[in-house]
């Protein structure tokens, strides 16, 4: 598995500060950029402004910040998960129907073997199925099938490349997913090694890429019971349950005891309105 950082969006933190900024302030854009490249805001400023915006929830300005990886040597039952993610994100994805898979080893194709089929003995067998689809893709081939209708036979453990634009916005949805120890370990893997591409170039962003029980992001795990106790993060991060618990004492300590919405509750949250300041 390989994957870099191809490109990034010119000064991605001074970018984000640029749209939050637009949206707190009655100046115009072109007043706000003028600041700033004036000199005026200094980067410890910026960092500052963004980070206290993240913590509001505020993400649509993270949208107008993009990032291009390459990503090879994963297997197609990873790019069938990956491509899943639509909103944000765009794929280019090496074609099994223009490439002849006739891979670097002539004694079978490129492939991916999970470490599990190894820690059960079963790596030869592996290898000798993957030996035999070589074989019968090679001749189909070789007798005029043409690659797309040869790549039938492929496995999922078939290997594939992506070049992909992908916005922060979806990068964090991605992380929020794909590093919990719920995704599979292919997947998770792929994302850590994208987080640490971006920890070299931009850090201060990187940063909020966690999984969803990170404590910038949702901050607790609201995965079933059982998962969330196998997990190594449950060491320091909360399982919902456990916050509703701890919320659910406190009201009843407070005298106004946690309960059921009823339809009294919509209503009053129907008729809120702001307090004047």
């Amino acid at each position: 598995m390989d994957v870099v950082l191809i490109d990034i969006a010119n000064d991605p933190l001074t970018k984000l500060y640029g749209a939050y900024r637009t949206c707190y302030t009655p100046k115009t854009p072109r007043e706000v950029w003028e600041e700033i490249a004036a000199g005026t805001v200094t980067r410890e400023k910026i960092a500052q402004f963004v980070e206290e915006r993240l913590k509001t929830g505020h993400v649509s300005p993270l949208e107008q910040v993009v990032f291009w990886f390459g990503i090879s040597g994963v297997s197609r039952s990873l790019s069938h998960q990956f491509v899943r993610h639509r909103i944000g994100i765009s794929f280019e994805q090496q074609s099994q129907r223009y490439v002849r898979f006739t891979g670097k080893n002539e004694e079978r194709l490129e492939y991916v073997m999970p470490e599990s089929w190894r820690d059960a003995g079963r790596e030869a067998e592996f290898e000798k199925l993957m030996g035999e689809i070589t074989r019968v893709y090679r001749e189909a081939v070789a007798a005029g099938i043409p690659a797309e209708d040869a790549r039938f036979v492929l496995p999922n453990a078939a290997p594939t490349n992506f070049q992909i634009m992908v916005n922060f916005a979806e990068l964090l949805h991605i992380g929020d997913l794909r590093l919990c120890t719920r995704a599979q370990w292919e997947i998770r893997q792929m994302i850590a090694r994208m987080r640490s591409e971006l920890m070299r170039k931009v850090p201060e962003l990187a940063k909020y890429m966690q999984p969803k029980c990170g404590e910038r992001r949702m901050g607790y795990c609201d995965e079933e019971i059982k998962a969330y106790e196998a997990c190594p993060l449950s060491n320091s991060r909360p399982h919902k349950l456990q916050v509703v618990e701890v919320f659910k004492r406190v009201r009843a300590e407070s005298g106004k005891p946690m309960r059921d919405l009823d339809e009294s509750d919509f209503k009053a949250a129907e008729e809120f309105r702001e307090a004047k300041v």
